[in-house]
């Protein structure tokens, strides 16, 4: 699990790059699972599904192209 996209760190790299090239007019961030814990303000505009977890607790994501098989798991760390 790569922890930057826990805490925002790397939406929040992606907006520097965003920004490099000039003032964006808007931008909305869409994601497929915000289980909280925000350490940046930023917010997505765009939720599939909201999962209230501990601190403790991860999300992982299985896809068929990559694992043969598709599935939300929420894993201890």
């Amino acid at each position: 699990m790569d922890e930057r996209a826990v805490h925002g760190r790397t939406i929040r790299a992606a907006l520097d790059a965003l920004f490099s090239h000039g003032r964006p007019r808007r931008v909305q961030l869409c994601v497929l699972i915000d289980r909280g814990h925000r350490e940046l303000p930023i917010e997505a505009a765009f939720v599939g599904r909201l999962v209230q977890t501990t601190m403790s607790e991860v999300i992982e994501v299985k896809l068929t192209e990559i694992d043969n098989t598709e599935k939300v798991l929420l894993m201890e760390k």
